[in-house]
């Protein structure tokens, strides 16, 4: 029996093996024969953006000090309405959503368990595990039962899954898979006070970050995290092909045209979605 709630009566049941479980193999098998790690891969990305907020706030990092507490902790509640657009999923009672017409809960977190509430025990959930550190992710699907969870709870009467009962009922549905690079991490402490100099333009900064990082997919939104707060950051990139030219010798390339795209993929390099690279001469 799951924990006693306000105005809902719940019947005992039977706990089955996960094999056994029907609605539970029926949910598996809808999300198995989707795209699911280049769905989820976009819903995780967007999520971790939307709480750094780059272009108002400059940060690129999640697990920077400049990000507290309270922020990394709502990535889980950002990436729940994510996942759901990423699936072509709607939000819909009695709990987030219903997956070949049975409801399922989505749980994310940036932690090391998952909280459940009172109404997803014994129900379906999707587990979904951010790591920041070491910028993976990974998906569970598992049905909570009370008996699978810890014993103590937090205020809101939430609990965690038992270690042993997440090893041996949920379902794996993505192994730790990668979450898209942030170019911006690979510049050195030196580098990004020159990249993120206060007071100095921002043609002059780009340039510096496009001659730090040749022949790095660079994305539109690592671009405008380095001006953030200024207008037409892509203008500005475009502006400073020439300088990257002269100072460097590498060739700025930029996805919004099809040309440039064309001669980066030939070189190995995907540049779509507006993204950029700058090709050092042996690259070209």
């Amino acid at each position: 029996m799951p924990d006693e709630r306000k105005g809902h009566v719940r019947d005992p049941h039977v706990i089955v093996h996960p094999d056994d479980d029907h609605q539970l193999q029926d949910v598996f098998a809808w999300l198995t024969i989707t795209p699911l790690e280049r769905r989820m891969t976009q819903a995780v990305d967007e999520a971790v953006k939307y709480v750094l907020d780059g272009s108002r706030t400059g940060r690129f990092d999640l697990m920077s000090p400049d990000v507290d507490s309270d922020e990394r902790a709502s990535v889980g509640t950002k990436l729940q309405y994510r996942v759901l657009h990423a699936l072509d999923l709607v939000k819909e009672p009695p709990l987030d959503t219903t997956i070949a017409g049975i409801p399922v809960e989505l749980k994310a977190t940036v932690h090391s368990n998952w909280m459940i509430p009172t109404e997803g025990q014994c129900e379906i959930c999707m587990l979904v595990q951010v790591d920041s550190k070491n910028v993976r992710y990974r998906t569970f699907l598992m049905r909570t039962h009370r008996a699978w969870l810890r014993e103590g709870k937090n205020k809101d009467g939430k609990r965690g899954i038992a270690a042993a009962a997440l090893a041996g009922y949920a379902l794996p549905l993505l192994d730790w898979a990668p979450m898209p690079a942030e170019p911006l991490k690979l510049l050195t402490r030196a580098q990004i006070d020159v990249v993120f100099a206060p007071r100095v333009g921002q043609m002059e900064r780009l340039t510096a970050l496009f001659g730090y990082l040749p022949n790095t997919v660079i994305p539109r939104s690592s671009i405008e995290t380095v001006c953030a707060g200024n207008r037409d950051p892509l203008r500005r990139a475009r502006q400073a092909k020439e300088l990257v030219f002269e100072r460097f010798g590498y060739t700025v390339l930029c996805g919004t045209w099809p040309a440039e795209r064309v001669i980066a993929s030939e070189r190995g390099f995907d540049i779509s979605g507006d993204a950029w690279v700058a090709l050092t001469p042996s690259g070209l």
